[in-house]
């Protein structure tokens, strides 16, 4: 598939999920006042709205005209929209819905997924408000879809794009996919066989509808939305022609979701966009605003991270822009606007390769993994620049490799590793990285073994990492002075076991593991928590072999858990033994987002400063509210970024202002200092052309 043009940097995501119970859809629509509107709020790219979750069309369907919204005024609405929109150089992909559409659901339910009980597979019950009742594309649903996409480029001839939303891997029984299982070879009875088929039905679904849709054209974009990326899209990426991560913070995903994902999706080789919301809280939720800050921190934190920009809106049901919301979106993306020189083409500067677990869990696993977002966590807050990777990536783009808590290590990746420190490269891993899947032995040589009297529960199984009611299996790391540097050298506790491992000769012991008095039961414990230390020592906790490190304890879960400083304090510190000089540093709090792009075609480096600070103010969502401005924020870049040529010191500028700032040489740093970080803050670092 040819790829495309790079996506726009200011898009909106213009949902119109309209109950056929509302009258007068669209009787408020006006294409000019429309385009007009997007045009002042700075957007240049829409998607806009040929089928709805309700199963309602909102363009002049030939071959389904029974599915038109039965009060829509204008029924060549979207035709109008967009018409308006190219007038005005305004892009206009068109979404449809994929696995829920209630119409549908309720006149074909032979079409409908098929739990193992029986029943319809629905997120909620029959009683429940709502359209979560999932079709099957494995049915003839399939054949509808297709003539659907075949009626969209018929009505509104050569489109923009196609957005298709909701394909999530549903366990289903129906009768079209046990009869695919069986012809497969596998077993329907068997849950593991039913989501591996469940899996390779998307897939080929995917390849399958684009080859569809490039019947009817070469050129539209087109994106396939689960509401996360993760490696499981590898099998099925040549089917998109871009990425969009919906990750609405307010919505479910929270703030860390985005920033995970969009590190492994720009590894991908196609253009990202990251997608949030006008909402308060989640998608439908009319007549309500973000404040106007957190929707400043998440599109500069996209451009910050490669991405383009879109916002989330629902068009009222009358077919008229809020004017508010649009003022508000305008606000922003006219910022947006001023900072794209510097965003457009920009390439990531990177040090470390974080490996996500995502690839290794059960199908069907959905979510970035508790071990990369506490990392991602860490890595954030001291300033590290980072890609989340898999074991498909090329490691050789990397000076770091983390392997955090759950990466098992076969005989292909073991190879690909040792070649990566073979050539210079440096290595982390915590907790079960580098064991076989069975957690039976070590893969990887960490310069470490598996102690043989491992430490067992009742039933006989390993308490390794096993979260237990009131810590009834927490044990305590002893630092030596250099990892714990930072820190009291005494025990610090660690909320989750580790694995009880013994350092190897040749091997340095950074930290040992000292154990309790006992484990918490009921017939034995101590106070309201953990028993305190022994002062015994059990195991070793960090152990250094050349340019590798291994943690014991699942630190990075722990980190996404409770967040324990010592946690932090002690893996940064490992991180600087491996990692001397990182891409860049900065004198800023934990709170400080900085990253470093490239510019190839321009010669210049472009740092990112964000200083917005999510509040947990209320029961369910986080709260960006204030700006809370940083003075004086020290960065220092390595010497390989920015040297010139003659070895003269390299320009620095904030910008979009222009604004010119000191710079100097700090041994093999450049180091300038940025007046003052006010939410967001760009600075340019550039030699002189001669």
């Amino acid at each position: 598939m040819k790829k495309p043009l790079d996506l726009r940097f200011r898009q909106v995501h213009l949902d119109f999920h309209t109950s056929p119970d509302i009258p007068g859809v669209g009787s408020q629509f006006d294409p000019d006042a429309f385009a007009e509107t997007l045009q002042a709020a700075k957007v240049n790219s829409i998607s806009c709205f040929a089928r709805c979750h309700h199963g309602m069309m909102y363009y002049d369907s030939k071959i389904h005209p029974h599915l038109v919204h039965p009060n829509l005024a204008d029924r060549n609405m979207l035709k109008k929209q967009m018409g308006a929109c190219h007038s005005h150089g305004i892009r206009m992909p068109v979404y449809t819905t994929v696995q829920w559409d209630d119409h549908t659901a309720k006149n074909h339910p032979e079409w409908l997924c098929v739990g193992e009980n029986g029943g319809e597979v629905n997120w909620y019950t029959l009683y429940d408000p709502g359209f979560y009742r999932f079709l099957c594309v494995n049915s003839p649903y399939r054949d509808f879809l297709k003539a659907h996409v075949a009626d969209i480029f018929d009505v509104l001839g050569p489109v923009d794009g196609l957005f298709f939303d909701i394909l999530f891997l549903t366990d289903c029984s129906c009768r079209h996919c046990r009869a695919g299982m069986e012809a497969a070879g596998l077993d329907p009875v068997k849950k593991g066989h039913r989501m591996q088929y469940a899996q390779d039905t998307l897939d080929e679904f995917m390849t399958d509808m684009s080859a569809h849709v490039r019947h009817f054209s070469q050129d539209c974009s087109i994106f396939y939305n689960s509401s996360h990326i993760g490696p499981v899209i590898r099998p099925r990426l040549q089917a998109h022609s871009h990425l969009e991560l919906e990750s609405l913070p307010s919505g479910g995903w929270g703030y860390m979701h985005f920033p995970c994902t969009v590190r492994y999706a720009r590894t991908l080789d196609l253009d990202c966009l990251g997608m949030t919301g006008k909402f308060h809280t989640s998608w439908g939720d009319f007549h309500s605003f973000k404040n106007r800050e957190a929707l400043e921190f998440e599109c500069f934190h996209m451009l910050a991270l490669n991405a383009k920009c879109m916002v989330g809106d629902q068009m009222e049901p009358g077919g008229i822009l809020s004017k508010p919301v649009y003022e508000l979106i305008g606000s922003v993306y006219e910022q947006v606007e001023a900072k794209e020189p510097w965003c457009e083409k920009a390439e990531a500067i990177v040090d470390i390769g974080l490996m996500t677990p995502e690839e290794f869990v059960a199908v069907g696993h959905a979510e970035p993994h508790p071990a990369v977002i506490g990392a991602t966590q860490m890595l954030m807050e001291a300033g590290h620049q980072f890609d989340v990777i898999d074991s498909h990536s090329d490691f050789s783009a990397y000076r770091l490799l983390i392997l955090p808590d759950n990466i098992p290590v076969s005989d292909e990746l073991r190879d690909k590793l040792d070649r990566f420190t073979a050539d210079g490269g440096s290595l982390i891993a915590t907790f079960q990285s580098g064991m076989d899947k069975e957690h039976t032995c070590f893969r990887l040589d960490l310069g470490v073994s598996l102690m043989e009297n491992q430490t067992r529960d009742i039933q006989g199984k390993p308490v390794a990492g096993r979260e237990f009611e009131r810590d009834a299996y927490a044990d305590f790391l002893l630092p030596g002075e250099s990892i714990g540097k930072g820190l009291p050298l005494t025990e610090h506790v660690m909320y989750r076991k580790g694995m009880e491992v013994a350092a190897l000769p040749g091997s340095e012991v950074l930290a040992e593991t000292m154990l309790p008095f006992f484990n918490r039961t009921y017939k034995q414990f101590c106070s309201h928590r953990q028993a305190p230390s022994s002062g015994i020592r059990g195991y070793d906790g960090i152990v250094q072999s050349g340019r590798r490190i291994y943690f014991a304890h699942p630190i990075f879960s722990q980190y996404r858990q409770n967040a324990p400083k010592w946690c932090k304090t002690m893996m940064l510190n490992a991180i600087g033994r491996l990692l001397p000089a990182p891409a860049l540093r900065h004198n800023g709090p934990g709170t400080l987002i900085a990253t470093v792009n490239s510019q190839p075609e321009q010669e210049r480096n472009v740092v990112h400063l964000l200083h917005y600070v999510p509040v947990r103010k209320s029961v369910s969502i986080d709260i960006i509210e204030d700006i809370i401005p940083l003075y004086d924020v020290k960065v220092s870049l390595r010497a390989d970024l920015c040297r010139c040529v003659d070895g003269a010191v390299p320009i620095v500028q904030l910008v979009p202002e222009m604004k010119a700032i000191p710079s100097e040489w700090d041994g093999n740093r450049l180091v300038f200092t940025v007046p003052v970080v006010r939410g967001h803050q760009m600075a340019e670092v550039r030699c002189e052309r001669e």
